[in-house]
């Protein structure tokens, strides 16, 4: 604006030119310095703590503020869904810039820290390149996760890589607005021959955003892909496969039971494509089953153990995991090491209690399952039920089923799967090592 004004004055003679040179400069420079202010501290819509709710968590880090903790009137109720706000405290202090959804709980979501213009796409390529280097400094092989909702600064989003292809889950109202500046991000860092948008998750529900799955860039593999990990191959159907394709949170659990694995006979119920399985004949197990109620899942674990070399000591059994277990005991089976990975039990704080219960009923039913002297794992992905009453109601289970045991390792999710260190919510993993 300031070299235009000047280009725009040229025309004027003498000290008149002079003058006006001298004013219009000054006024443009005001102007340029009021704009610059307003783009560094623009003032997006506000939304206001209520004046009991403390702004301390907000300050330490804590990512998330609940529709109950905001001031709600009018106004704020008609932000629409995705817009970018400044959120205060009581005191009309600023916190945080966030990104709101008045369809869900979680009104906001924390973008940034300081109050300056966000750009989405720089925004967000920059936290996948960080994201990027990360993953690239733990893992030699491209499988793993990329992006882990809050934990890598993305807002309800997950991010899975296979290889040349990726999977987006966009949990979150910021995330599905984002959805081209993620894809462009993805685009320009790893050149990906396909992007897929899998929309099959419950928090997607939880925010009022539909189930429509897409393919955003490239082509979906006609065939499943080989992931290797742990020495063994997993098949990840990208197009049909139970949430992005495969679970890659139990690498590091996989490998322990590896290493613990030899000359074993292991049963794996609700095996999905045979994580722990696999994961045991790599380790030199004589045998295991995989127990799993989908039949396509059982069929992805079958081509990963030919894959892997291990088709003589593998075998399945489709059936519910509780139906499978009354089964297996009603024939006299033992094994000299049973795990139980069952989906989510506790997803929310309204399920906890019969969760819980589910918990203490597995333990129970597959303990009776274990030799003498063997080893009993028990996992869970619930986010609502922490290690310490996972861990109670398993013990409760196993002592039910008439049984001593020792904890010998207790699990967690790998490194690609960072925790939000104020958002208890993303540690949901929690695996049990029980030495019988």
């Amino acid at each position: 604006m300031l070299a235009l004004t000047i280009v725009g004055c040229t025309r004027l003679k003498g000290f008149a030119q002079g003058r006006l040179l001298i004013i219009t400069s000054l006024l443009s420079m005001k102007i340029l310095c009021e704009t610059n202010t307003m783009n560094e501290f623009q003032k997006y819509p506000i939304i206001r703590l209520k004046p009991k709710v403390s702004a301390g968590k907000i300050l330490a880090g804590f990512p998330w503020v609940y529709d109950n903790e905001l001031v709600l009137d009018r106004r704020t109720k008609k932000i629409p869904a995705g817009t970018i706000v400044e959120l205060q405290d009581s005191e009309r202090n600023f916190l945080a810039t966030a990104v709101v959804n008045s369809k869900s709980k979680i009104f906001a979501r924390v973008i940034s820290k300081n109050n300056k213009n966000i750009v989405g796409s720089e925004l967000v390529l920059k936290r996948i390149s960080a994201a990027k280097l990360l993953r690239e400094s733990f893992f030699k092989d491209p499988y793993y996760r990329l992006i882990n909702s809050e934990a890598d600064r993305m807002p309800g989003t997950i991010i899975d890589r296979f290889g040349d292809f990726f999977v987006i889950q966009p949990n979150s109202v910021w995330s599905e607005n984002n959805l081209e500046n993620i894809t462009d991000a993805l685009k320009q860092l790893f050149n990906p021959k396909g992007i897929i948008k899998n929309s099959n998750s419950r928090a997607r529900m939880l925010e009022g955003l539909d189930d429509c799955s897409l393919l955003l860039h490239g082509f979906i593999p006609k065939t499943p892909i080989k992931v290797p990990m742990n020495g063994a191959v997993y098949m990840a159907d990208l197009n049909h496969g139970q949430k992005t394709g495969l679970f890659y949170d139990q690498r590091l659990n996989h490998a322990f039971l590896s290493g613990i694995s030899k000359n074993k006979t292991v049963l794996d119920v609700f095996s999905h494509v045979g994580g722990f399985a696999l994961a045991a004949l790599v380790g030199g197990a004589v045998e295991a089953i995989a127990v799993d109620a989908s039949e396509a899942a059982l069929k992805l674990a079958e081509q990963g153990a030919e894959a892997s070399g291990f088709s003589s000591a593998f075998s399945v059994l489709k059936d519910d995991g509780f139906r499978a277990l009354t089964r297996l005991k009603n024939e006299g089976k033992k094994f000299d090491i049973v795990i139980c990975d069952p989906p989510a039990f506790a997803p929310s704080k309204q399920a906890l209690g019969s969760g819980l219960r589910a918990y203490e009923k597995l333990a129970k039913m597959s303990v009776e399952l274990v030799e003498e002297g063997g080893v009993l794992v028990l996992c869970s992905c619930s986010h609502a039920a922490s290690l310490s009453k996972f861990r109670e109601a398993c013990i409760k289970g196993v002592s039910h089923g008439g049984r001593r045991s020792s904890i010998i390792f207790t699990g967690f999710a790998g490194p690609d799967h960072p925790v939000h260190p104020m958002l208890s919510e993303n540690g949901y993993l929690k695996s049990l090592f029980f030495s019988l």
